[in-house]
């Protein structure tokens, strides 16, 4: 058996890396297939596969990797977004969506992610949402695969070593994760790190930040911050904010995925609703950041205590320390609902319904072969 990993943004990998582990150990041929999106950082993406020993292709155009895809035809082919040429593959070639995040924003009911031969969903809230918006879809209820390492053994979990980052672990811990867009990041200030001085301040910038001119001010903010002595930003290769995540005391973010994984820790998180709009999404154009972001998760934003401005965040993130339990019973709620089982298991049982459906498959075309 053979599974690819269609790998469009190297971000991809926390949803994939936890499945390509299961089956991996089962003996489970799998590749993960990446492209030169952006040349400029081909290094630090080698860098990131290298690091966590995984088999990859590297393709410059997609049309490149859909030969290579047809040439292969794998059981498999492992999407975290859409994909256009799915009638091209090979007939004995299945598909799945494994999307990338979950959260605040609608693109995760796009037409594109249901057109593929099982889409594996979160929690109950995005089986309704889905049900109701594609009836007869084809829905497999596992979990969310990204924060499985959560669960292992103790010894495998992820982790971060603050004494090698220059920080100090008897220290609280903040991490500071925004989105790309709508982002806090431009409105946050310049002397943020010294607003904090008596925290050690994890950055994780979205993947995104990192390139574009829109995101100019992202960068600006992570080149200065990174020079204070109790600050350290992530590079680009650092894309996995789940050693962040586990390292941090208090998260602050906005309207991000991370918010909601975060929650799985069971601690205090901070929501920053001063974010930046771009004047493409609002004023006359606000009708697009609208349209951007998911109404149906506003019931779940009560997990979090909000910074209705920056010059709240301090008072509030001290208020969140002092009393992490305070909002427990709402974040249980969220991740019940969004989240879905936090048993450490979506992988396996992704990967049982992905072994099930080959070896069935393979059974029938034998089957029909001796007839």
């Amino acid at each position: 058996m053979k599974v690819l990993f269609d790998t469009r943004e190297l971000y991809f990998l926390t949803q994939y890396a936890p499945l390509g582990r299961v089956l991996r150990q089962r003996g489970i041929e799998c590749v993960f297939v990446a492209y030169h999106n952006r040349p400029s950082q081909l290094a630090a993406m080698e860098q990131a596969f290298a690091a966590r020993a995984l088999p990859v292709r590297w393709f410059a155009t997609r049309e490149e990797a859909l030969a290579f895809y047809r040439a292969e035809a794998p059981d498999w082919i492992v999407f975290g977004n859409g994909y256009a040429h799915l009638a091209e593959l090979a007939p004995t070639t299945r598909t799945a969506q494994l999307y990338h995040g979950i959260g605040t924003k609608t693109d995760v009911y796009a037409p594109t992610l249901m057109e593929m031969d099982v889409r594996f969903v979160e929690g109950p809230h995005y089986v309704q949402r889905l049900t109701a918006l594609y009836p007869g879809a084809r829905l497999a209820a596992v979990g969310y695969a990204k924060v499985d390492p959560f669960f292992y053994p103790e010894s495998e979990r992820p982790r971060l070593d603050l004494a090698a980052l220059g920080l100090d672990p008897a220290k609280k811990t903040l991490l500071y994760a925004p989105t790309h867009m709508p982002s806090s990041f431009p409105n946050m200030a310049d002397d943020f790190p010294a607003h904090f001085a008596d925290y050690n301040v994890l950055v994780k910038p979205h993947s995104l930040s990192f390139f574009g001119s829109k995101k100019q001010s992202h960068r600006r903010l992570m080149e200065l911050w990174s020079k204070a002595p109790n600050v350290h930003v992530a590079r680009y290769d650092e894309f996995d904010p789940l050693p962040y995540m586990v390292a941090a005391d208090l998260l602050i973010s906005d309207e991000s995925s991370v918010l909601f994984e975060f929650a799985c820790l069971d601690r205090p998180i901070v929501w920053c609703d001063f974010l930046w709009i771009h004047w493409t999404r609002k004023g006359l154009f606000g009708w697009r950041l609208k349209k951007r972001l998911d109404r149906s998760i506003d019931r779940y934003r009560d997990l979090a205590a909000h910074a209705p401005r920056y010059a709240d965040l301090r008072r509030i993130v001290e208020q969140e320390l002092a009393a992490p339990e305070r909002l427990r019973a709402a974040r249980q709620r969220c991740v019940a609902a969004l989240v879905g089982p936090t048993d450490g298991r979506v992988s396996e049982r992704i990967a049982d319904q992905l072994v099930a459906a080959a070896s069935g498959q393979r059974t029938a075309q034998s089957s029909a072969a001796h007839r």
